[in-house]
């Protein structure tokens, strides 16, 4: 099997607790949502961290989880990981150069796969409108407890609206002050056309020392309620 290596993938307190909250929040969203793609308006506002981080969170949690780079025009999670001699990527299974189990890699994380999107394709909103990515979908909804695919923006290309007809549900990446209300609403609508729930959003590069609000609001109202908890069981 070939094998990639992730590289910085470790995360300070605040954000493995971020990913937490949003594995147990995509746990709770039912059993049927096993097939799960990340999107986003525009790129560069982190969908492909955050849609890796979220795979090795659920496979901390005991699940086998296969992580898929559906972005065949510019994919960046090659140039940021480690490949371990020539890989072959979905590109290479959709277009018939590889069958499934050729183009599925182990990582370092144990219950983590992934699949590289691969070489750029000259067409690549046909090769994913194609049966062979559909059986592909079907096939790896069977093997594995999830499924994760980081598409490219939507709105960008076609290509996410494409890939979410074959998902159970998606989950929109947003930057922070970075996009329109109205530009978010028409990426939303978009989404929606190809019949694939929306289980979210998620806010992404929040300046925390901007925002200080949250941390002060959270920090006394947490502070605060288990400081009362903790003297009740004391004086109990």
């Amino acid at each position: 099997m070939q094998e990639v290596i992730l590289k910085n993938v470790e995360k300070d307190y605040r954000s493995n607790e971020a990913y937490k909250t949003l594995r147990t929040n995509v746990e709770f969203s039912g059993a049927d949502k096993k097939v799960i793609v990340f999107s986003s308006c525009t790129p560069n506002e982190g969908k492909s961290t955050v849609s890796l981080s979220l795979a090795m969170s659920l496979a901390e949690g005991d699940k086998n989880v296969l992580f898929v780079d559906a972005d065949l025009r510019k994919s960046v999670l090659v140039g940021r990981h480690q490949i371990k001699g020539q890989i072959k990527g979905l590109s290479h299974f959709l277009s018939g150069q590889a069958d499934a189990k050729d183009v599925i890699a182990k990582t370092q994380a144990n219950g983590l796969f992934c699949v590289l999107a691969g070489v750029v394709p000259p067409n690549p909103a046909e090769l994913l409108g194609n049966r062979r990515f559909e059986a592909f979908i079907e096939g790896a909804k069977k093997a594995y407890d999830y499924v994760i695919i980081d598409a490219p923006p939507v709105g960008s290309v076609i290509d996410s609206a494409i890939i979410a007809k074959f998902c159970d549900a998606s989950i929109l990446v947003i930057a922070a002050n970075t996009i329109s209300y109205k530009f978010a609403k028409s990426v939303k609508d978009q989404l929606e056309k190809s019949g694939c729930p929306i289980l979210g959003v998620v806010l992404n590069k929040v300046n925390m020392k901007q925002n200080k609000y949250y941390g002060k609001y959270y920090g006394k109202y947490y502070g605060a309620y288990y400081g009362e908890y903790y003297k009740k069981d004391d004086d109990e």
